[in-house]
């Protein structure tokens, strides 16, 4: 329904605030980023103004990431702790550094991404002005002359950071946080729970500022990009990571936050607790897959074909759906005739889902194997 109403209506994005708040902060957690973090740091300086700060975490770092974002002018602290390790320790060892003198506004960008001409000032002057936190529309691309063809996981990445958030967004309801781009009063967060190890500390800290009052919005015209691995085993070590954290939340949190929503009577979360409760696309689908076969197999023995016919219209809202986002926004990179690569795709995810069955401890927070 949220993509089916994101494709119907015009895109847009929030007018940036009239004003730049004068302090800014950049906040780079980066973990064993030497060779890829200068690029991010040129067009995070590109943008800044004098008076902002650009401060990266060096965080259990094992190669030189600390003195390379020195190198470059960046102001570094290092945080070594092999008992805590997770982005959201580095997110919480930069915010107290920064409490000393606060900014207006912090911003986080990941260590691999790179920034289009404006982000900064957009992210900082909608954050200001709807005193809120703001989300960038954060995209992945596949790097040049990679052997792994990364257009199924590039259309799928589309639907759930673009499609889903314009939805959103066309309802004036908030949006998820993803990781990187992301804006922040510094009242508002100052005080939110950030030392964690888990895998998607940016999905939750956006259920927890919408819990207190503050969801996030999105912001489409500020723009951050980041590339998928290189290499089959980083590729699927990547992927793993997010869907695992991901699933783990729907779990973990879900079945609260949606009591909790529905007891304050709290749209914004409850919005965001629906929509992180869908799981991957990919998941979605070959759950709706199975659910229809079941459902038609067990009508088939006699029993009450309501279920299959409930099934059966879910599927094919969901197939019109993704055929729609598509239309709009995935036959730039997922032309008709690489529809087949989706086998491939499915084949990778059911041995990552496979994988999950038998894993007894979350993936860790590390550098994705680019190589």
């Amino acid at each position: 329904v949220i993509s089916a109403i994101a494709l119907a209506r015009p895109e847009g994005s929030l007018e940036p605030g009239k004003h730049r708040p004068r302090r800014i902060a950049v906040l780079v957690p980066a973990h064993n980023e030497s060779t890829g973090l200068l690029p991010t740091i040129a067009d995070i300086k590109a943008q800044l103004y004098a008076g902002d700060r650009l401060l990266v975490v060096a965080d259990n770092c094992s190669d030189d990431t600390a003195a390379v974002a020195a190198s470059a002018g960046a102001e570094v602290i290092e945080r070594k702790a092999a008992d805590k390790i997770g982005k959201g320790y580095a997110l919480d060892w930069g915010f107290r550094h920064l409490a000393a003198a606060p900014p207006d506004v912090v911003i986080v960008i990941d260590a691999d991404c790179r920034l289009a001409a404006g982000t900064i000032d957009r992210l900082a002057a909608v954050c200001a002005t709807m005193h809120r936190p703001v989300q960038a529309l954060d995209l992945m691309t596949a790097p040049e002359q990679s052997p792994i063809n990364h257009r199924v996981g590039e259309f799928a990445w589309r639907v759930k950071n673009w499609v889903r958030p314009l939805g959103l967004m066309a309802l004036k309801l908030p949006c998820q946080l993803m990781g990187t781009g992301m804006a922040f009063p510094w009242d508002v967060v100052r005080s939110a729970d950030l030392a964690s190890g888990r895998i998607v500390e940016d999905l939750k800290l956006g259920l927890d500022l919408a819990l207190s009052g503050s969801p996030p919005l999105f912001c489409p015209s500020a723009v951050v990009t980041s590339e998928f691995s290189v290499s089959v085993k980083g590729a699927e070590g990547q992927r793993e990571r997010w869907e695992y954290g991901h699933i783990n939340l729907i779990l973990t949190l879900a079945p609260r936050l949606l009591y909790l929503a529905i007891l304050r009577g709290n749209l914004g979360l409850l919005a965001l607790t629906l929509d992180m409760a869908i799981p991957p696309l990919t998941l979605l689908g070959l759950s709706l897959i199975v659910t229809v076969a079941l459902a038609g197999l067990a009508a088939f023995y006699g029993c009450s074909s309501a279920a299959l016919i409930i099934g059966s219209v879910t599927f094919a809202a969901f197939v019109l759906a993704v055929f729609l986002a598509w239309l709009k926004h995935g036959r730039d990179i997922l032309p008709p005739r690489s529809f087949l690569l989706i086998v491939v795709y499915l084949f990778r995810k059911l041995r990552i889902y496979r994988r999950f069955v038998s894993r007894r401890s979350a993936p860790r927070w590390i550098r994705t194997d680019r190589n």
